[in-house]
């Protein structure tokens, strides 16, 4: 116990100290000529995606971003604009972008085939929100007559609609794949009065309830299962980002504020996204490792001088984050790296943390 006591003091020095850890630096990706900018996805060779205003500040169009190339405009299907939610590692990006009717079509992104639309379910609009290693897509798509929408699943040319919670209402939509295969999102019950998060597997779709609120949504899904979504809490005055696995869903608290919202979660279990600070006074990126939630503004090196990181949208199996923040006045997108040896460690230390958060609170107390 004395040997995990120690080890679980050195990982809390390293994981929430201001003044002893330093742990990232930060990059600013900048904008397509516009005053806003937001990264939205990094996979593991490096590549971001995002969307920014362009020139005129009038409209945004979907980016991706290389350390060598910069940024470069995607375009879109012939409408006013585009955005990027998703890419995998082997660089198929997809998203979202109006057609010449400025219709929202889901699309997929190669630098060798283009912007392609991926059609709907009968409706005029859908949505792409993630892909997987292998190319398969969710989101959703509009049916046709009703205006409906329904989770979707794409994969070798054909769209599949996942239908909704069973016994439930009109609306469902993916927002994860995992490697295996795994979806997950949110639908409405009967009623169509709350939303309720599911995992969609063999052909079925389950419910995974809440916190104790109302409504509740999956956001996203690693490839050993875990689940990371967003739930009201009992009593509906808040909504808190929480983790999922083995049938238990785990209340990840906040930054001291009221609510907090994940965004994503790596393979190795760190979650990212966005939390009210004390008092509510602003919204904060945070990352939480091993069930501690750490302000990122906290553990930024001398290259985050003026920066406000504001929400972190994806975390990738290096330890990179994207996300968004102000800097001089505007929004603009961020990378943060992580000193190697550092995130080394952080990721050595996940199970560890696990189990001593379990029998105390070694890293102070979290907010609720």
């Amino acid at each position: 116990m004395k040997a995990i006591a120690a080890l679980s003091a050195l990982i809390c020095l390293t994981l929430v100290s201001p003044i002893n850890a330093q742990l990232y630096s930060v990059t600013d990706l900048g904008t397509l000529g516009g005053n806003f900018s937001a990264a939205t996805s990094i996979n593991d060779v490096g590549t971001i995606v995002g969307y920014s205003y362009i020139t005129g500040n009038s409209t945004y169009h979907a980016f991706s971003y290389t350390s060598a190339g910069g940024m470069v405009d995607l375009g879109t299907l012939g409408g006013t604009f585009s955005n990027v939610n998703n890419l995998n590692n082997a660089g198929t990006i997809i998203g979202d972008a109006a057609d010449p009717s400025n219709n929202i079509r889901a699309f997929s992104y190669t630098t060798a085939g283009g912007m392609i639309d991926l059609g709907t379910l009968g409706g005029t609009s859908a949505d792409a929100n993630s892909i997987n290693s292998s190319g398969t897509i969710v989101g959703d798509s509009q049916l046709l007559g009703n205006g409906a929408f329904h989770a979707m699943s794409y994969s070798g040319g054909l769209m599949t609609d996942l239908g909704t919670l069973s016994g439930g209402g009109t609306l469902s939509v993916a927002f994860d794949v995992n490697d295996p295969g795994t979806i997950v999102g949110r639908a409405y019950l009967a009623g169509n009065a709350t939303w309720h998060g599911f995992i969609y597997s063999g052909g079925v779709m389950s419910d995974i309830g809440t916190l104790g609120g109302t409504d509740s949504d999956a956001v996203i899904i690693n490839s050993s299962g875990t689940i990371a979504g967003n739930s009201n809490i009992t009593g509906d005055g808040a909504s808190h980002a929480f983790t999922y696995s083995g049938g238990v869903m785990t209340d990840l608290g906040t930054l001291g504020g009221t609510n907090s919202a994940v965004n994503d979660m790596n393979d190795a279990g760190a979650v990212v996204g966005n939390a009210d600070t004390t008092g509510n006074a602003s919204n904060h990126a945070f990352l939480d490792v091993g069930g501690v939630m750490i302000d990122l503004n906290t553990v930024l090196d001398s290259s985050g001088a003026g920066w406000v990181l504001q929400n972190a949208f994806e975390v990738n199996d290096l330890g990179q984050i994207v996300g968004q923040g102000t800097i001089n006045g505007q929004t603009h997108a961020f990378l943060l790296t992580p000193e190697p040896s550092t995130w080394a460690m952080m990721v050595a230390g996940l199970g560890l943390m696990g189990v001593v958060l379990r029998r105390q609170k070694p890293c102070g107390e979290r907010g609720v």
